[in-house]
């Protein structure tokens, strides 16, 4: 076993799965330290002005941000955060998406109410107990009010594919405004239902959304990366990448691939007892934390 292999960071405790389950959503107070945001933020700006479509004031979404600066791709395998991913998808696990927006005052830059993922035929249809797909989110501006571009969530709304407010921006009866404190992330289920408020405040609102989702989901914001790009990361984030030359390596990943991370509990590579010794570790399934739990 190779000295340089990590042991998967932490992710969800029983009370924070038990209320994923519920409501779609999870918050964690004070994630980010004071250092973090501003860096964070500098990265921010830094990406914007660049961007041709950027006007000082004005709105801005940007993807694919990881391959942007090297800021971001510390994202990727952030031990703050990819547990929770990790738990989920587990030796699969790829980055789906990674975004910042910049919501200025004016109130003209909202979206509707809709799902991530899948329209046509949602994720929910083909993995109805656990999402295909969870977003980080990281907010870098305190929202302390409404209208100030926040995040509206329906919550439990993750187990229907189906609301009658679907393309529309208006309030829903059960529907939550978010009013993180500077520092929050977030951890939110893909089919949870949401939209975005105007910002009517005279506040800038920063945040940075990190999403993940099995090796054999296509990605959001890339076809491939660059391999000289690939080769600035290291071991975890070049694998969470996914960007192979195969295409079957997305459903059965290289032998190099595994393990991603050794286990929490153990240290271990692979899970006890489960296989003969001849199996070679690459082709061993290993149980992810619902599987685990559901022992």
């Amino acid at each position: 076993m190779e000295d340089n292999y990590r042991v998967a960071p932490p992710g969800f405790t029983p009370a924070q799965w038990q209320t994923f389950n519920e409501d779609g959503i999870i918050f964690i107070e004070d994630a980010l330290s004071e250092e973090d945001i501003d860096a964070y933020i500098d990265a921010i700006d830094r990406v914007a002005t660049t961007h041709p479509k950027y006007t000082q004031g004005g709105y801005l979404g940007m993807e694919n941000i990881v391959e942007r600066d090297k800021v971001f791709a510390g994202l990727i395998d952030h031990s703050r955060h990819v547990g929770f991913a990790y738990d989920l998808f587990g030796e699969l696990l790829k980055l789906h998406q990674s975004q910042f927006f910049l919501r200025p005052p004016g109130g003209k830059q909202y979206n509707q109410w809709h799902p991530d993922g899948a329209r046509a035929l949602p994720y929910g249809v083909f993995s109805p107990k656990l999402p295909l797909q969870i977003k980080i989110g990281y907010w870098l501006t305190g929202l302390p009010r409404e209208k100030m571009g926040n995040l509206v969530v329906l919550p439990g709304s993750h187990r229907q594919q189906y609301m009658d407010g679907y393309d529309t921006h208006k309030s829903l009866p059960g529907e939550k405004v978010l009013c993180p404190r500077k520092g929050t992330m977030t951890v939110m289920h893909s089919s949870i239902w949401h939209r975005v408020e105007p910002n009517e405040s005279n506040v800038v609102r920063y945040n940075i959304f990190i999403a993940y989702c099995p090796s054999w989901v296509t990605p959001a914001d890339r076809f491939h990366s660059s391999p000289e790009w690939l080769g600035t990361l290291n071991r975890e984030q070049r694998i969470i990448m996914r960007s192979y030359s195969h295409a079957y390596h997305n459903a059965k990943p290289p032998a190099s691939d595994f393990p991603l991370f050794l286990a929490r509990e153990t240290g271990t590579e692979t899970d006890a007892g489960a296989y003969q010794p001849h199996v070679q570790l690459h082709r061993r399934k290993r149980q992810t934390m619902h599987e685990q739990l559901s022992r």
